[in-house]
């Protein structure tokens, strides 16, 4: 999955945000309503985790140095592991506490026609990006369901994007049944009950982002699909006898590490061992185009059994 169509899902996700984020301090100001209070922080928390995910995806793109020889593509990682944080500290836990506190100390709401106003026309703006998200992410789930694809995506941002409008959604749900059932009972209380129920979402959310976002950081190798994909593409051809073991890991959303060890003919010279390398490695690329990085060691298999009474051959590396 490119950054782009990610880009596309956050842009569009940032400029809803920062419109929601201003009317519902506007309506929080005039009504007094701790819901809409904790879904401004919900919209202002969102708008800074969309800027960190843009960042992560600048930084990812420049060139490996000494320091980083396999570049920086996992910093689209860390960005999204830290926006699962602000979720949970900014979002989560100070909606609980507003909610909390609005049912210790519960007063009625002013001007109540403003929130609920304010609050219809958020879901709206939250569907649209929603939607952009959605539709971005629809060519990526090769016939997955959303969750399966919010669970096995490499690239962070879509899966991000669409989790925390899926949340807005259903915070601004929450917000509307408190702020209208506090409206129609006239107890406040109410109010708090929907704040409570915001904080809890949003710390259910984090939680999930978090454990997504450190597999991808502790490190992932590569799909079923594309792990058979590598092995047709190594066994293809007459160059290798069978793969002896292979391993894969992404080194970023867009770019993946093949490390195999191929048993050739003992018979074989150096400079047919050499070409058959790379012969495999391009038949693996056009097979798996994200494998940009591919490590082959060529050796001759050794049958556990015995059977095997090939002369020993020179072990040579093929780097790319």
């Amino acid at each position: 999955m490119s950054a782009s169509g990610g880009n596309k899902a956050i842009f569009a996700a940032l400029a809803a945000n920062l419109g929601i984020a201003l009317t519902k301090f506007i309506a929080w100001f005039f009504s007094g309503s701790s819901s809409m209070l904790a879904e401004a922080i919900h919209s202002v928390a969102d708008s800074a985790n969309q800027l960190l995910l843009l960042l992560g995806g600048r930084r990812s793109r420049r060139e490996a140095d000494q320091e980083h020889p396999f570049g920086h593509g996992r910093e689209r990682y860390v960005y999204a592991f830290v926006v699962a944080i602000i979720l949970f500290s900014v979002g989560g836990i100070f909606s609980i506490y507003e909610g909390i506190e609005k049912l210790k100390h519960p007063h009625p709401l002013e001007v109540p026609w403003l929130p609920i106003v304010v609050l219809l026309v958020a879901i709206g703006l939250e569907s649209f990006s929603l939607r952009t998200a959605m539709k971005e992410a629809a060519p990526h789930r090769n016939g997955q369901s959303w969750m399966a694809f919010i669970r096995h995506a490499k690239a962070p941002e879509l899966p991000v994007v669409l989790l925390e409008d899926v949340a807005a959604l259903t915070g601004l749900v929450f917000a509307f049944l408190g702020v209208g059932l506090t409206v129609l009972t006239g107890d406040p209380v109410w109010d708090g009950i929907g704040t409570l129920a915001i904080g809890v979402l949003l710390v259910a959310v984090a939680v999930v982002l978090g454990i997504e976002t450190k597999s991808l950081l502790v490190g992932e190798g590569a799909g079923p699909q594309d792990l058979e994909s590598i092995r047709s593409a190594i066994l293809d051809g007459p160059e290798t006898m069978r793969i002896i073991h292979m391993k894969t890991l992404y080194l970023g959303p867009d770019e993946l590490l093949v490390a195999a060890k191929l048993a050739f003919d003992a018979k074989s010279r150096f400079a047919d061992v050499a070409a058959s390398i790379d012969t495999v490695e391009t038949r693996i690329r056009s097979a798996v185009p994200i494998a940009r990085v591919i490590y082959i060691e060529p050796d001759v298999y050794a049958d556990p059994q015995g059977a095997n009474p090939s002369t020993d051959a020179i072990v040579i590396k093929g780097l790319e």
